[in-house]
């Protein structure tokens, strides 16, 4: 078993045979900021100060030669092959705030419905203690045992007394986990989940206006995240901006209106990003959410923006953001808004999970 060394605070962790950096650090309660988790986007992006590891496959656009021969990797994919690994990262941003992950947590699967043609809704029950979780975050689900690799999975519900995880779950084409959950789960079978991880969760300091972009089922962490918001009283105007291809790809559309009915803060907009005849009469916006931003926010100078969704998506609505004012510092890819967030304690002061 290896040891990541955190500098300048010195602080170490473990990391197991066969873990990355990334999961290490998470495993511990530590929140590297990250996104994509397969060594594309460049969020986990640290500078190695001492020992070997095996980066694994990157994008040459996340990480670029000359970040290699200056010593950077990404930390998602990195395996330690010493045994210890000193990284450049230890300072106030290392502090744990989160839930220590559960591994291999037993839940059962309650109700099982699918909401359009290509997603699926899971709910599920734990089996004893419940995951602890902020809104957000997300699950690992598969059957290694069936050979299933166990895929991120969000969140989609604020939590609840019971325990229980709603997610949103997409068929990918040649997906061999969304499709084994998509034809082979049924209600009352028991899973085996981990988790929770991510940097996706609120951040109590905001206090302003809140724009949400959400494509696909990027909807689901931003759906636990407005619900944990408003059911705590959240004050300033929240506007979701949800993308889907077609008027049948919308999902999740009447409890978003019945917030907008309860809070008078909070408003819906969706868009459709194909051509769709049979939505002609519907009162759906036409186009992409980073071409409508303009028309729809000009200014979104004193916004705090949060995009979910396709790499892609998320990066193109950052663009268009900054474009119209918002200030870099008050754009989250891989999280959303106020609600309460959990004490940063010492590394030896986690909360169990």
């Amino acid at each position: 078993m290896a040891r990541i060394i955190l500098q300048p605070s010195g602080k170490s962790i473990a990391c197991a045979a066969g873990d990355t950096v990334l999961t290490a650090l998470e495993k511990a309660g530590y929140a590297l900021p990250n996104n994509c988790r397969a060594g594309a986007c460049g969020e986990c992006k640290v500078r190695v100060l001492r020992g070997k590891f095996d980066q694994g496959m990157v994008l040459d656009m996340a990480l670029k030669p000359a970040e290699r021969r200056q010593g950077y990797g990404l930390m998602c994919m990195a395996k330690p092959l010493s045994e210890e690994l000193a990284i450049e990262w230890g300072t106030a941003d290392a502090r744990p705030k989160l839930f220590r992950p559960r591994d291999r947590a037993l839940f059962v699967i309650t109700d099982k419905r699918s909401l359009t043609p290509r997603v699926t809704e899971l709910r599920l029950r734990p089996v004893g203690q419940p995951i602890r979780y902020w809104p957000g975050q997300y699950i690992t689900l598969g059957d290694e045992e069936a050979g299933i690799a166990a895929k991120a999975y969000s969140i989609s519900n604020a939590s609840h007394p019971d325990g229980e995880l709603v997610l949103h779950i997409a068929r990918a084409d040649g997906g061999a986990t969304s499709n084994w959950i998509h034809d082979r789960l049924h209600v009352g079978q028991r899973l085996r989940i981990s988790g929770a991880f991510g940097t996706f969760i609120g951040d109590p300091s905001v206090d302003t206006p809140v724009l949400c972009l959400a494509a696909g089922t990027g909807l689901a962490p931003i759906l636990a995240l407005a619900e944990a918001a408003l059911r705590r009283g959240f004050s300033k105007p929240v506007t979701i901006f949800h993308s889907v291809k077609t008027a049948q790809d919308i999902y999740n559309e009447g409890v978003m209106a019945w917030w907008k009915s309860r809070h008078a803060n909070f408003d819906l907009l969706i868009t459709l990003t194909q051509p769709d005849p049979t939505a002609s009469s519907l009162p759906y916006l036409r186009g992409r959410i980073p071409d409508l931003l303009p028309q729809q926010f000009p200014d979104l100078s004193a916004h705090t923006i949060f995009a979910a969704g396709n790499p892609g998506f998320v990066e193109a609505c950052v663009t268009q953001a900054k474009a119209l004012g918002a200030a870099a510092e008050r754009i989250h890819t891989e999280g959303f808004f106020s609600q309460q967030q959990p004490v940063l304690p010492d590394a030896d002061q986690l909360l169990p999970a």
